[in-house]
């Protein structure tokens, strides 16, 4: 089963999802207070039930929040975010060398989110 865990930093509070395995499947921005990073935490548990939209084939289908873009950046690499209802990002992968790789972060996000325990850690 995956787990939140929340993060204090130089300025801030942040929290990574992991899957069962401990690997990273998406991470937060960085919050000025520990309840602003618990409120994106529970965000994520709330809007991970969205569409994908894939920004990455022509003619994009565009899909109504809360939705996880796959897109590409600048080395090449797929990525995804998840926005939440009013159009935030609330969460964001690391690069995947392949769109079908991005694609199983997603579903590992729609499946370890909603039932994901939060930890602390320094």
């Amino acid at each position: 089963m995956g787990k939140f865990v929340l993060k204090t930093t130089a300025t801030g509070f942040k929290f990574d999802l992991k899957a069962g395995n401990g690997e990273v499947i998406a991470t937060s921005e960085v919050y000025t207070t520990k309840n602003a990073c618990l409120n994106g935490i529970n965000s994520v548990k709330t809007n991970c039930v969205g569409e994908i939209e894939d920004q990455t084939v022509e003619n994009v289908e565009a899909v109504k929040h809360p939705k996880f873009e796959v897109y590409t950046d600048k080395s090449g690499e797929y990525r995804f975010r998840l926005k939440a209802k009013n159009g935030e990002i609330i969460a964001v992968s690391e690069g995947y060398k392949s769109k079908s790789g991005c694609l199983n972060g997603i579903e590992s996000v729609k499946k370890n989110a909603p039932e994901a325990e939060t930890e602390e850690v320094e």
